[in-house]
């Protein structure tokens, strides 16, 4: 039986690649990217080229009418972390106002007015630091989303993943939501769940395609249901965020502890996945006469510098980086600065075969493991295919979580 899938926030398809590597049950029946920012719709234009008779939407978000966007039956996508603040609730509408242009809410807009055609699943993806966001507020962020998905009839669980943890060859952290509509076997089996921790660690999704260990025990809370309530008085005053990097939320009422990955998988290296020296263009190869640049940004500092805004100086201090990369290891977490061949602390750089060099879009991509060459397209710059890599997320975890779903859903 077909799932039938809308990909939001789409950049340039890691999603649909990994649910159709996942399963043929899996069909992106509508998909969407917009760069509010950019006149040339980069990531747009990939995907395009790549998925050529999707039935994709280039246009601003908040402007597409719900009605415009087919039934389906899971949701997906990696928005933006950003400020989920509840304003204010619109009476007539029954709309919520939080900053404008925060794009969850445009998933909650979506799961609203979709009513009774809402989507059986949800499968969403964000840093790792949206369990503890804002600071004033630790885990406020995050509260306001599983009380709104509650609202909508939504269980919810969710789990920090490393990729590397689980045989992928990059070192990323990052936070995977699943979310279970009322009347699915996953609701139904946490509503008369007696033991909150074995669902963690043993019966739950997660459990079945990211194994973990206990590592602290499960701790629970239930969630002011007005959002407007909850976003002003969370956890205020308190330096901790009450939530883990495991768990879930049913009915109003979240559990959550901490895990460690219990997962026996071959480590994958950046040896494993680099191109031979004579297969990388010349322009990322550094010239011996940059080296030091680079030495400089990747080494410890304790500089004196001076604000020109605040008319004052202050102390600069940080620690060195690990230079070059080791190819022993998976590697880095990948970010949207990676392009580019000026000097940066933050870029990867290996030693190969007597030089230093970068890294090729080509190794970007396999580091979160897209095809070869799969941003490559006439016009797109090797700066711009590292950014769509920084800003994407590792196909392969997709790729099991849409097999767990694929059998949930014939449950």
């Amino acid at each position: 039986m077909a799932i039938r899938v809308v990909e939001l926030f789409a950049g340039v398809g890691g999603f649909r690649l990994g649910l159709e590597r996942a399963s043929p049950e899996f069909d992106v029946v509508w998909s969407n990217q917009f760069e509010p920012s950019s006149k040339i719709q980069h990531a747009s234009r990939v995907y395009e080229a790549r998925f050529p008779h999707a039935n994709h939407c280039n246009q601003d978000i908040s402007s597409v009418p719900t009605k415009e966007i087919p039934d389906h039956d899971l949701l997906v996508g990696g928005f933006p972390c950003q400020d989920y603040s509840v304003a204010s609730t619109l009476k007539l509408s029954g709309g919520l106002i939080g900053k404008k242009g925060v794009l969850w809410w445009q998933i909650f807009r979506i799961l609203k007015e979709k009513e009774k055609h809402a989507p059986k699943f949800l499968m969403l993806e964000n840093v790792d630091r949206l369990l503890k966001s804002p600071v004033a507020q630790r885990g406020r962020d995050f509260a306001v989303m599983l009380s709104s998905l509650n609202q909508l009839g939504y269980a919810v669980e969710w789990r920090v993943i490393n990729a590397a943890d689980y045989g992928m060859p990059q070192r990323r952290r990052r936070i995977f939501l699943l979310g279970y509509k009322k009347g699915t076997a996953a609701f139904n089996q946490l509503s008369k769940l007696k033991n909150p921790e074995s669902w963690i660690l043993e019966q739950g999704l997660f459990a079945d395609s990211f194994p973990v260990m206990a590592d602290g025990k499960v701790t629970s809370d239930n969630l002011e249901s007005d959002l407007v309530a909850l976003s002003e008085s969370f956890n205020k005053g308190k330096k901790l965020s009450p939530f883990f990097n495991s768990g879930f939320m049913i009915n109003g009422k979240f559990y959550t502890m901490k895990t460690k990955a219990n997962a026996d998988e071959q480590e994958v290296q950046l040896k494993d996945i680099i191109l031979p020296l004579d297969e990388v263009p010349e322009a990322f190869i550094i010239d011996e006469s940059e080296l030091e640049k680079w030495k400089y940004q990747k080494g410890a500092k304790s500089e004196q510098k001076f604000s020109k805004a605040g008319n004052y100086h202050y102390n600069y201090a940080e620690g060195a980086m690990v230079f070059p990369d080791p190819l022993d290891r998976p590697s880095r977490t990948i970010i949207t600065g990676e392009g580019g061949n000026s000097a940066s602390r933050f870029k990867h750089v290996i030693f190969q075969d007597g030089v230093y060099r970068r890294l090729t879009p080509v190794e970007l991509e396999r580091l979160n493991q897209f095809p070869d060459d799969h941003t490559k397209l006439k016009g797109t710059t090797d700066a711009r295919r590292a950014f769509f890599m920084g800003n994407a997320l590792v196909v392969g975890i997709v790729e099991r979580l849409g097999k767990a779903i694929a059998k949930q859903n014939k449950a």
